[in-house]
């Protein structure tokens, strides 16, 4: 194949723009392609994307499960300027999880690829991705998650701010990153709803999502508390007025568990595992939480939120007893 590797990733990207993929998911192609690219080139000494074979293929799963992370980089600047072996996990095992994410890029790469320029054979065809055990995802309890609201001291704007978002998401379901983007257009108070813009949802289709009167009470607090000190058109702004992004937020929310003396490894995505959860023992069909949660199918709901105990699953039990419900 005449063009060059590089030729060759820079054409997915602009594929990649013309089907509008979030910029995360493109960082995501990119990182992975380029990390592949160096590896072909250091490794195998090849700079013809079309010599790939599935055995190289092979290889280099191997070799990511065997050298530790942050072992290799996109470029020297990269690495001179990133200086991972300062990293604590420098080394450590990379997980199946992640190498499952490459194998998935590496696959949607190879896949257009064979489109585009008709390969003699598709290396990725017989790849399939590694067998992982599924974990269950953390629950917070009534008690966990009062310790965690009051923990944040409502007189300052930012800690105010996160502890409206912060029910908000166990109240609706909402995505972290859908949340932070709301404007104040998008709050429907007065049927206690909020419209999800499709340019703002993982799947590119809007929806609805809705919250309860405690929560109606929670945001005009915040409302009211908001615009003596910031005008924005966003819901959830920082001090001066601008987005506020995923990251600040996480970092806030890791400083909220460390204060709250919570020591379970949960992220903000985890309020959405709850919402999930408490809905299905409270009721809820998973055809109803499915579209709440925006997913494409209820397939995509069961494998990701059915992570229900015995325990579970014997209080939920009592509601549907035959002999219990008997006149």
């Amino acid at each position: 194949m005449e063009k060059s590797i590089e030729d060759w990733i820079c054409e997915y990207m602009l594929y990649c723009r013309s089907k509008k993929l979030r910029p995360k998911t493109m960082c995501s192609f990119e990182q992975t392609l380029h990390l592949f690219k160096r590896w072909l080139e250091e490794t195998e000494k090849l700079t013809d994307i079309g010599k790939v074979t599935e055995a190289i293929i092979r290889r280099y799963i191997v070799d990511l499960q065997q050298r530790g992370k942050y072992t290799t980089c996109v470029s020297d600047f990269s690495k001179a300027q990133n200086r991972p072996e300062r990293r604590r996990d420098y080394r450590t095992q990379i997980s199946d999880v992640t190498i499952n994410n490459y194998i998935r890029n590496i696959r949607a790469f190879f896949n257009w690829l064979d489109f585009e320029a008709a390969l003699s054979k598709n290396p990725m065809k017989k790849i399939r991705q590694i067998k992982t055990e599924r974990r269950a995802k953390e629950y917070l309890t009534d008690e966990e998650f009062y310790k965690l609201c009051k923990s944040l001291d409502l007189s300052y704007f930012a800690e105010h701010r996160d502890h409206t978002i912060i029910n908000l998401l166990l109240d609706t379901g909402m995505r972290l990153g859908e949340c932070l983007s709301l404007k104040i257009d998008d709050l429907d108070t007065a049927h206690r709803a909020i419209r999800l813009k499709e340019e703002n949802t993982k799947g590119r289709h809007s929806r609805n999502v809705f919250f309860s009167k405690k929560m109606d009470v929670l945001l005009r607090k915040w409302l009211r508390y908001k615009d003596r000190y910031c005008e924005s058109v966003y819901l959830f702004p920082k001090h001066d007025g601008t987005q506020i992004n995923i990251s600040s937020f996480e970092a806030n929310f890791r400083k909220y568990l460390r204060r709250s003396g919570i020591s379970k490894e949960i992220s903000p995505h985890a309020l959405r595992n709850n919402f999930a959860k408490r809905c299905l023992m409270a009721g809820m069909d998973i055809y109803t939480l499915s579209r709440i949660l925006g997913h494409s199918s209820v397939t995509v709901t069961e494998k990701a939120y059915l992570d229900l105990t015995d325990d579970d699953i014997r209080l939920r039990y009592q509601h549907f007893s035959p002999i219990e419900n008997m006149r």
